[in-house]
């Protein structure tokens, strides 16, 4: 009896399950710390390897693309079909700071399986995620007799994300040429659960500042002077009471110009998902939902702009009593934006706002950090469709729709080269990204190497992108 695709890209998988295993283990032995300057060169092992390892695959094309702090590793593998897809799969290579004595059960850097788990540091975050690439790729030839991808496929893996990305958009910028691609996959994502296999389709931007108020050219006596000058503490509190109105809404004219607002068909996907607020709550340690009204706690986290004071201190923090009126204040804002939302728009409008909260006496200055932009990618693009069919295959059950409340470099790739973010991740929350003891399911992330393999053919077959 002959093989299907789907049996045949399965049992491809399990033939090289321990080859592939021993592959992934050995990456994970090499501490590529990109926030710790003593790990400069294992970062540049760490590219140095999975360059090689894709050379190894079958990639034409492996180089490692230097910037001004870690490297990123570059690889192309054209397709022999003139009209195929291009297709972009980005991910990072390095790794957060893991020690033993951080609450690791064995050294974060000695991979180790119990049970049908894999622990180590990078497991899940996210070089697990980005190998699971090279496998597909190769189940995807053998189930289908190619002699190359059936989409024009490129990855770039980076080296810094876990250090913010610092040189990632100049990096993008300098090879925007060779990094052309009709479509992203971005691999350093999750799911829902192992029972509830997700597809996110956008993540939120983030807009961050700090405000500094200034008012005697010393700290004084609140005896002899005070209520008859400007205390930067109050002015402080009243910009941070100021933020947003009472039903939770910011309160920044200008905030919410452009938003996409959510559709009927998204609140509804949202809704179906088995969200339970109660354990939210406890895995938020916290003690109450709160925020926009109108709107869903997921829809709040998902698809809502946002405003959070991060900070905020100024005075006397001593013991005792100190009678004063401070020279100085500080608060520190951060902003989650959202498809629609323009990052300089937004820090112009906050700027602005924060100046007319000033009194007459009160000198501020704000700053901001590089920002980052949001993506979203709308639920009937036919490239997400395609990952989540492919998803579906593998998983042998529906694939619904998230969106990520965090953020990240993937809004720089859609900025740059023009193309759709879709997000193919299989890492759930119990992976423990940052934490001690990071592991990766097993059964999930060969199900992410059958989602792999299905999903070249797919785009292929049912995307072709306007000239």
């Amino acid at each position: 009896m002959s093989q299907t695709p789907d049996s045949a890209v399965h049992a491809y998988i399990e033939r090289h399950r321990a080859a592939f295993l021993d592959d992934l283990a050995a990456w994970l032995r090499i501490p590529s710390v990109s926030a710790q300057p003593e790990h400069a060169p294992d970062v540049r092992r760490s590219a140095d390897w999975l360059a090689a390892k894709l050379t190894g695959t079958g990639f034409p094309v492996a180089e490692v693309w230097p910037t001004a702090g870690a490297p990123a590793v570059y690889a192309e593998w054209p397709s022999d079909d003139p009209e195929a897809p291009t297709v972009l799969v980005y991910g990072h290579h390095d790794v957060q700071p893991a020690a033993r004595e951080d609450g690791w059960d064995t050294d974060p850097f000695e991979p180790v399986v119990r049970g049908d788990r894999l622990y180590a540091r990078g497991a899940a975050d996210d070089k697990g995620q980005v190998f699971f690439h090279t496998l597909g790729v190769r189940a995807h030839l053998a189930a289908t007799g190619r002699p190359a991808p059936a989409v024009n496929l490129k990855l770039l893996i980076e080296g810094e994300e876990e250090s913010g990305s610092p040189n990632f958009r100049a990096l993008v910028e300098e090879h925007a040429d060779r990094l052309a691609a009709d479509a992203v996959i971005v691999s350093d994502t999750g799911m829902w659960s192992a029972d509830t296999p997700t597809v996110c389709t956008g993540m939120r931007g983030l807009a961050e500042c700090e405000i500094r108020l200034y008012g005697p050219d010393q700290d004084i006596h609140s005896g002899s002077f005070g209520g008859a000058v400007p205390n930067p503490a109050t002015a402080a509190a009243r910009l941070v009471a100021a933020l947003h109105d009472e039903h939770g809404r910011v309160a920044v004219p200008g905030f919410y110009d452009g938003v996409v607002e959510l559709t009927e068909r998204e609140r509804a996907l949202f809704a179906e998902l088995p969200f339970d607020e109660a354990e939210w709550l406890r895995t938020a340690k916290s003690h109450a939902a709160h925020g926009e009204a109108g709107y869903s706690t997921l829809e709040r986290i998902w698809a809502r702009p946002t405003a959070e004071v991060n900070g905020i201190g100024g005075g006397y923090q001593g013991a005792g009593s100190k009678t004063i009126i401070p020279s100085s204040a500080v608060v520190k804002l951060s902003f989650r934006l959202v498809a629609g939302q323009d990052l300089g728009a937004v820090e112009k409008a906050v700027h602005d706002w924060a100046e007319r909260q000033v009194p007459a006496g009160i000198r501020l200055e704000i700053e901001f950090s590089p920002g980052t932009r949001p993506c979203l990618t709308p639920l009937d693009h036919p490239a997400l469709q395609s990952v989540a069919r492919a998803m579906g295959r593998a998983f042998g059950k529906p694939v619904r729709f998230t969106r990520e409340g965090g953020s990240g470099p993937a809004a720089d790739l859609q900025e740059v080269l023009g193309a759709p973010v879709l997000f193919l991740g299989i890492s759930v929350p119990s992976d423990g990204w940052h934490a001690p003891n990071e592991k990766v399911e097993l059964d999930l992330l060969f199900k992410g190497v059958e989602t792999s393999a299905h999903l070249w053919s797919d785009l292929a077959e049912n995307w072709r992108p306007a000239p």
